[in-house]
């Protein structure tokens, strides 16, 4: 279980450093590709994933994983669902929303679609990270394979208890067995970060900024 210190730090800290100390500690990307894109609002996303893997059907079978899932996950959780090409139809809704507002769960990452947009907006503000917008029901063309396993979401694979960190500039896995390493070097970067601003600032030249940093 991720401690509540450990999640303020990642919510004080923006993806974009986060991602970076995930290419220095785990060696290897952790960002997904741009398309998955915030949908709702602009709410920062930061809470372990619980995995939801679909696959095509012809059957017109409910997504049952997914809404055991909304029920049983414990708050603040992330639901990360992975479709393979599934961008044009929606795995998430308005119904699925009301059940994770009603659960308390931190959002959702999709990498499929959403649909209901203006009722998730209007009624319950919760942050939905997607890789497109879609009225198509996936009831017929899609179903719900399996729960809390890898899953493929945006270009990276993501397994269950790695972190979701997501805001306005993408999303972020954090692999669960660097979550601690990967947030002490983040904050690290944006310290220096800052420095390197208020250098650039006094000085009036980037030129010096990055030569004395040597950080870009």
């Amino acid at each position: 279980m991720i401690s509540e210190e450990i999640l303020r730090g990642f919510h004080a800290v923006a993806s974009a450093s986060v991602a970076d100390a995930v290419d220095q500690i785990a060696e290897r990307r952790g960002y997904m590709d741009h398309t998955i894109q915030p949908r709702i609002n602009d709410k920062k996303i930061v809470g372990p994933a619980v995995t939801i893997l679909e696959g095509p059907t012809r059957d017109k079978l409910p997504p049952q994983h997914a809404l055991d899932a909304i029920d049983d996950s414990p708050k603040g959780s992330v639901l990360v669902i992975g479709i393979a090409d599934g961008a044009d139809v929606a795995v998430w809704g308005g119904l699925m929303t009301a059940g994770a507002v009603a659960n308390e769960l931190g959002g959702a990452v999709l990498d499929g679609g959403v649909r209901d947009v203006t009722e998730i907006r209007r009624d319950y503000d919760f942050p939905v990270y997607a890789r497109s917008v879609s009225p198509g029901t996936t009831v017929g063309r899609y179903k719900t394979l399996d729960a809390n396993v890898p899953v493929q979401c945006g270009g990276v694979m993501v397994h269950p208890g790695d972190l979701i960190v997501a805001d306005l500039d993408g999303v972020v896995v954090v692999p669960e067995q660097h979550i601690e390493a990967v947030l002490e070097r983040a904050t690290e970067i944006e310290r220096k970060e800052a420095e390197q601003a208020r250098f650039i600032r006094e000085t009036r030249s980037l030129k010096q900024g990055l030569a004395r940093y040597n950080r870009i």
